[in-house]
């Protein structure tokens, strides 16, 4: 079946699809992973977005259902150069194209993946429309032109959870962790419990009182999709957190405490996307490669350095990619250390939550 991708500023590519048909739209964005594409399209951070993949071969190793990162696909659409019909691997339940037809999720092959990521690395992230009913030019770009984009808009309703949940629980656990779901990945949860931490999931709605009352030691601000100015609900539980508790933040939860320590967001020309971005610990000198999926920024400006030190810096860009503060137990990172595109270059800071909740816990004692 014919698909196009057609995007505001008047491009428009044409190919096949291979998932589900129908029509979406949402904001066009590439990531440069060369694998992991089912951990990509099951990243709750990609809600609102159609990700294309800048390696030119996807879904050779299949599906399965170990490798997902949350309930269902949350993305608009997924664009490839080419999509292998055959999938050979030992944990294989399914090919790609299956799985995005029984999640009603499109897939377009075929197109130039290296003119579209020039485009927008030239032109930036815009909005878009993917459809494999309409093949009018004019009536998609006029569709792409008049979508809502990502600026302004709360996405995290969309894919947290509705009521709070216990993890499967540990036997060893030293802490009781809060993770407040903005569109949590799996492997955060699976790593906190590798640090001995029986986690509690609550929804992005929760309060500070309902998380200090579950008796936790510590609070994990998850990742999660769009313009973290627009969930400002979020933003006012961190702040009424911060000095109470430990917390570490991950992604949209570097962003949020950005906010509620005082900062501004902004949104990224053409965002980061991809498993290969250098990172640097201004702590130690030491860089890590780091799995990345954001379109907004805190800016370092904005900050008040006297309280915040900054503890990371993207060496592509110079933009920042962690804080802490100095005098309360609290950290920050932009970039998802659950990921382990190092492969373990970054697992340390898990390590680091559980030294502040264990200093909190001999404070109280």
């Amino acid at each position: 079946m014919q698909a196009f991708l057609a995007l505001e500023d008047g491009k428009v590519f044409k190919g096949r699809s291979f998932g589900s048909s129908g029509e979406r739209t949402g904001e066009v964005v590439f990531n440069t992973s060369m694998a992991g594409y089912q951990e990509i399209i099951t990243d709750p951070s990609y809600k609102g977005q159609i990700v294309v993949m800048t390696y030119p071969l996807m879904g050779n190793y299949g599906v399965n259902k170990e490798d997902a990162e949350s309930r269902r696909p949350f993305l608009e659409g997924f664009v490839v150069k080419e999509y292998s019909k055959i999938a050979s691997n030992w944990v294989k339940e399914q090919s790609l194209g299956e799985y995005l037809k029984e999640n009603n999720i499109l897939g377009i092959e075929g197109i130039d993946t290296r003119e579209l990521t020039l485009h927008i690395r030239e032109k930036g992230a815009m909005k878009a429309v993917l459809s494999t009913k309409d093949s009018d030019e004019a009536s998609l770009i006029k569709k792409a032109q008049s979508c809502s984009g990502l600026v302004g808009i709360d996405l995290v309703k969309e894919v947290s959870v509705s009521r709070k949940y216990n993890y499967p629980h540990i036997k060893d656990a030293a802490y009781k962790v809060a993770v407040l779901d903005c569109g949590v990945k799996y492997n955060i949860l699976r790593n906190l419990a590798r640090h001995h931490c029986n986690v509690i999931v609550f929804p992005a709605q929760a309060t500070c009182k309902e998380i200090l009352d579950s008796g936790v030691d510590g609070v994990l601000l998850s990742n999660g999709p769009g313009d973290p100015a627009a969930v400002d609900y979020v933003v006012r539980t961190v702040r009424n957190l911060i000095g109470k508790i430990p917390i570490f933040g991950i992604c949209l939860g570097h962003q949020m405490l950005g906010l509620a320590l005082g900062g501004k967001t902004y949104k990224l020309k053409f965002g980061h996307h991809g498993a290969n971005h250098p990172v640097k610990d201004l702590r130690t000198g030491k860089v890590s490669i780091t799995a990345q999926n954001h379109g907004f920024c805190v800016d370092i400006d904005s900050l008040n350095k006297k309280d915040i030190e900054l503890t990371h810096v993207n060496l592509n860009d110079a933009t920042l990619e962690g804080l802490r503060h100095k005098k309360l137990p609290l950290f920050c990172v932009q970039f998802h250390p659950e990921a382990s595109p190092g492969p373990h270059d970054a697992g340390y800071l898990f390590a680091e939550f559980t030294k502040l909740m264990r200093k909190s816990k001999k404070r109280k004692n």
